[in-house]
């Protein structure tokens, strides 16, 4: 993405630059960008940008302050707070989208400065399965292993629960080869925008000479995965020689698929037996083994948010092993991540269980070198949190945390059970948020503190490759907002502290390079200068591990061998549970949630863009027209769906390209068209992550309801 500033009038009245946003050349998106990306810099002009710090007075009203006279505020609530109920009752929740400097000092913030255990962020909703999964089995957790360039030379590719075509547009043309080949399967309970790319047109019948669309029952996908390495393993297509050498367990998985005949998959899941076969059968002929240019198998959040995220990620990475991809150049497997800094969010800190560098915070190794970094005794460094879900439902709780810091995330709209989360949040004797607009959540908060977007901050992110990108800043923030990192910096004087925080993101880079050095995530041989020269030469930018100031990156994990003692994959088996939430008499109908092309997350920040929110203004539910039909719910009328935990309302949309059995609804709204008012807070037990994807609904005309 390139940025060109000119000035403009700001939103509070004084000349701001406008930042025009054009196409960058890059090995990802080769120039191409979604209408998100074309129309971004809206956002730093929104109308009600943050650029005061807000306190809630004696009226209940939020009224402007001064950052000092708010920061004291904090500082001496935060003190009370902990003094009383001691520091684990002091909670912090972070996000996806910060900077690899911010989620860093975040985590070091929370940690030393608070000294509470008690900090997860919004990436637990997002990437959480796939990282247990890769972890376990393949030691290492990097969204995608190779560069995404390699998924073009494929000749199949298996790709679960992502809509890549609304949410990564750009990423499209990288899936040319493979549907070339006629060796793109999407597996989708949606006929997407994505699996229209696989389907023949002429047919709509998913068996197109570019791919097939399988159409599985909502949460059944890890039975689909059984059932091709059932299918792999019976017909001889397993590569035999890799499984020797490469991994452990195999005998174990073996005997657990057998139990999946494609009869009884067909039966749980509704794939047809030829079709289970057809995707088994063509995975194989792609791969290395038997004379294929190549085969990658690809997760997203249809399937890894679920109550058995995990175990489905578990087994698409087993599927990959017996075919004999994972750590070959031109295969492998893959989860595509959904934040733009899901990546880097996650490697330094901000998960409950994680230092920097992807270090285990139990590790007394890892306590030591990271503790020695940050100038602290590691003794003085608190133990593993809890996840996001379990953090939420106990804040405000006997005994759970008073006070909750929140920085790039809107908990009211993004967290499951949102009516649970709001009481939660209320119960609360200090809410205090971090953001660039007024989100959901910021206008229930205490204080509200207004902070630097993407263009207006020096940083880095790293992408779902493991690539690590300069972000540069571009054009002034507004009004009084100021960097999370100097308000990090400001509340530690306040509170005393003698930890260091830096507020130059070069500073803080270079910290959090020696605090990784070692570490999975080794950005030990990174820094600002470097990332800008490479830019400068037009290099390619480097994927972690980067290890040493000559090290060139590693764009390829695994092709010697594994991060685990032994160097091998470990496959572990999986078996097929079924969502916690089944069908009833009261809720006949399955509800899966979603992205669309025009929205982002919560849309704090796309229903601000006049262009985006003109195309998709307001929240809808697609059912299939026999659906539709049946209920009593034409086209275009208001329909009512209610959950366990609560009700909404959207606009009907009558479309074929949803199961009959099954109602989409899109999550990036809040008020009474909230997805996140009907879905459960289920979680995996591994990952922690919620069950977003699938619940039991009931749905109504909205008037007869």
């Amino acid at each position: 993405m390139t940025l060109t500033p000119t000035a403009l009038p700001g939103p509070s009245g004084s000349v701001a630059p406008e930042v025009s946003v054009a196409g960058r050349e890059f090995p990802t998106n080769r120039g191409g960008l979604c209408q998100k990306g074309w129309t971004s810099a809206s956002v730093l002009r929104a109308a009600d940008r943050l650029t005061v710090p807000l306190v809630r007075g004696r009226s209940g009203e939020m009224e402007p302050t001064t950052w000092d006279a708010a920061l004291d505020l904090v500082a001496s609530r935060l003190a009370r707070i902990a003094a009383e109920s001691g520091p684990q009752a002091v909670a912090v929740f972070g996000g996806g989208g910060l900077t690899n400097e911010k989620a860093y000092t975040l985590g070091k913030f929370a940690r030393t400065v608070l000294r509470t255990p008690f900090i997860d962020y919004n990436g637990r909703f997002c990437m959480a399965s796939a990282a247990a999964a890769a972890n376990r089995s393949l030691g290492a957790d990097r969204g995608l292993p190779f560069p995404l360039s390699d998924l073009g030379g494929a000749d199949a590719v298996l790709l679960l629960g992502s809509n890549v075509a609304e949410t990564m547009p750009p990423s499209v043309q990288h899936l040319a080869g493979a549907r070339a080949a006629g060796g793109l399967v999407v597996v989708d309970p949606r006929r997407s925008a994505t699996a229209r790319l696989a389907d023949d047109p002429s047919t709509g019948s998913g068996r197109g000479a570019q791919g097939v669309h399988l159409q599985p029952v909502p949460g059944t996908d890890l039975a689909v995965l059984l059932g091709l390495a059932h299918v792999v393993l019976a017909e001889g297509l397993a590569d035999a020689a890799y499984l020797a050498e490469r991994t452990t367990g195999f005998d174990d998985v073996a005997r657990s698929v057998a139990a999946w005949w494609p009869e009884r998959v067909e039966a749980v899941t509704g794939v047809p037996v030829p079709e289970l076969r057809r995707v088994a059968r063509l995975l194989a002929a792609a791969s290395p083994s038997r004379g294929g240019r190549g085969a990658y198998v690809l997760t997203g959040r249809g399937v890894e948010q679920s109550s058995q995220g995990t175990a489905t990620v578990t087994a698409a990475i087993n599927l990959a092993l017996i075919l004999g991809l994972v750590g070959r150049v031109g295969s492998g497997y893959g989860a595509v991540t959904g934040q733009g800094n899901g990546q880097g969010g996650r490697e330094h800190g901000q998960k409950s269980d994680q230092l920097p560098g992807y270090r285990k915070i139990d590790d007394p190794a890892a306590r030591e070198h990271v503790a020695a970094v940050w100038g602290v005794d590691p003794e003085s460094l608190p133990g593993p949190g809890v996840p996001a879900v379990a953090l939420l439902r106990s804040l405000g709780t006997p005994g759970g945390p008073r006070a909750l810091l929140v920085h790039g995330s809107n908990l009211l709209v993004s967290a499951p059970d949102a009516a649970a989360v709001r009481a939660r949040l209320e119960a609360l004797d200090l809410l205090v948020v971090c953001d660039v607009v007024p989100s959901e959540t910021a206008l229930i908060a205490d204080v509200v503190l207004p902070v630097t977007q993407w263009a207006e901050e020096e940083g880095t992110m790293t992408s779902l490759e493991g690539r690590v990108i300069r972000r540069r800043k571009a054009t002034d923030a507004p009004g009084d907002a100021r960097s999370e990192l100097w308000v990090w910096a400001e509340l530690a004087r306040r509170l005393g502290s003698p930890v260091h925080l830096a507020t130059d993101p070069a500073e803080v880079f270079d910290e959090l390079a020696r605090a990784s050095a070692g570490g999975v995530a080794d950005y030990g041989g990174l820094s600002h200068a470097r990332l800008d020269d490479d830019e400068a030469g037009g290099g390619p930018g480097f994927h972690w591990p980067v290890p040493a100031a000559d090290h060139p990156g590693t764009p390829r994990l695994f092709l010697d061998r594994f991060p685990t003692p032994d160097g091998r994959a470990r496959m572990i088996p999986v078996d097929h549970i079924g969502p916690t939430d089944d069908l009833r008499p009261d809720a006949p109908l399955w509800l899966t949630t979603g992205r669309v092309l025009q929205h982002y997350q919560s849309g704090a920040q796309t229903h601000r863009v006049p262009e985006l929110e003109r195309l998709v203004p307001a929240p809808y539910a697609e059912l299939h027209p026999l659906l539709g039909a049946r209920l009593g719910v034409p086209d275009g009328a208001r329909v009512r769906l209610t959950t366990a935990r609560g009700t909404t309302t959207a606009t009907a949309r009558w479309t074929d390209t949803v199961r009959p059995d099954t109602v989409f609804l899109p999550f990036h709204w809040s008020g009474e068209g909230s997805a996140n008012l009907l879905t459960t807070d289920a979680v995996d037990p591994v990952s922690g992550m919620p069950e977003f994807k699938v619940c039991a609904v009931a749905v109504a005309p909205a008037e007869e309801a």
